[in-house]
């Protein structure tokens, strides 16, 4: 039986670590980065001592589009197809737009948008000879409504969400599913620190138990949007 290979960047904490773990538990083999290897390699031992499958890391800052390239040509060393990709890296800095520091707009649009459609641009030929995969972008509920204190994150958000509508109208005929999935608060390093309890939050691992539902379901179907907010409401 062959393997399968899902990328998930942003693999070693928050919802990225959730996904590691999960598709481990599946039986998958991993790609995965991060900017910080030794997080990451900590997940990797642990994955590969408890289940067994291959967890192939590297270091990569994919806001840098040559460091995109590089990790694109990791993940074909692994001689596997990619099933899977997850574009999950991201990142947050809270802010107003009209008094947030110069650079911040540049910053989460490279991060957290232009590593997603490097990345996907990268993977997609493989996926369309083999007419096959699934791409998960990971967006945000601040995709679909912007808060305060938001800044450039929400306008980042908005354009992957965006940039995910296109990719699903593009590569249907492919035999690739699309699916924009869009948290709201989860529990993850980017509210460490500030004071509320757990259950105000989502938990990383029930976002990684929905993607692996939606992946479950058949070719004949694809959730375009998953939407999942803490029961409480947003904060």
């Amino acid at each position: 039986m062959e393997k399968k290979l899902i990328v998930i960047t942003g693999g070693s904490k928050g919802i990225g670590k959730a996904l590691v773990e999960k598709f481990s538990s599946l039986g998958f083999d991993v790609a995965s980065c991060a900017r910080d290897l030794d997080p990451l390699m900590k997940v990797k031992e642990e994955m590969e001592a408890r289940y067994g499958n291959h967890v192939h890391v590297m270091a990569a800052d994919l806001a840098r589009k040559e460091e995109v390239s590089l990790f694109v040509g990791f993940v074909g060393k692994t001689g596997l197809p990619v099933d899977i990709l997850v574009n999950n890296t991201g990142r947050f800095i809270p802010g107003l737009l009209h008094d947030e520091p110069d650079g911040v707009l540049e910053e989460l649009l490279a991060t957290n948008l232009t590593s997603a459609y490097h990345m996907t641009r990268g993977l997609v030929p493989g996926m369309q000879a083999n007419r096959r995969g699934h791409i998960f972008n990971i967006c945000s509920t601040a995709s679909l409504m912007a808060y305060p204190s938001g800044g450039s994150y929400c306008i980042s958000k908005f354009a992957l969400y965006g940039m995910s509508k296109v990719f699903r109208e593009e590569l249907k005929g492919d035999g690739i599913r699309v699916t924009s999935v869009l948290p709201g608060a989860t529990l993850t390093a980017s509210w460490e620190g500030v004071d509320l309890p757990p259950d105000r939050f989502v938990k990383p691992e029930d976002v990684a138990e929905m993607i692996a539902a939606t992946y479950a379901l058949s070719h004949r179907s694809v959730v375009e949007d998953l939407v999942i907010r803490p029961q409480l409401g947003d904060l």
